[in-house]
């Protein structure tokens, strides 16, 4: 299960199906996923049509405060910097 104990939150990355990179936040990350890909209506608009989609990049955080400020961080990274930060984690 990637749900963490404490209640820590996730920031994660997820590739969609026409090779484009997605960002967000959550404090359960099984449950977001499979919301991404077959729910219509909590899934997020940007994934809904670009499905399936594959988490590539999880990080923790401790509050909702600072897994938002990772996620705005990220979010400005170009595509080359998303990507290079990928391939040095440990998810695949």
């Amino acid at each position: 299960m990637l749900k963490d104990s404490q209640n820590n939150w996730f920031v994660y990355i997820l590739s969609c199906a026409d090779d484009t990179l997605y960002t967000g936040i959550t404090v359960d990350l099984e449950r977001r996923l499979a919301e991404h890909n077959d729910d219509d209506k909590l899934g997020a608009k940007y994934t809904r049509a670009r499905r399936p989609v594959y988490l590539v990049y999880k990080e923790v955080c401790e509050s909702k405060s600072m897994a938002s400020k990772r996620e705005c961080e990220i979010k400005k990274l170009s595509r080359s910097g998303k990507i290079k930060m990928i391939e040095q984690s440990n998810v695949k």
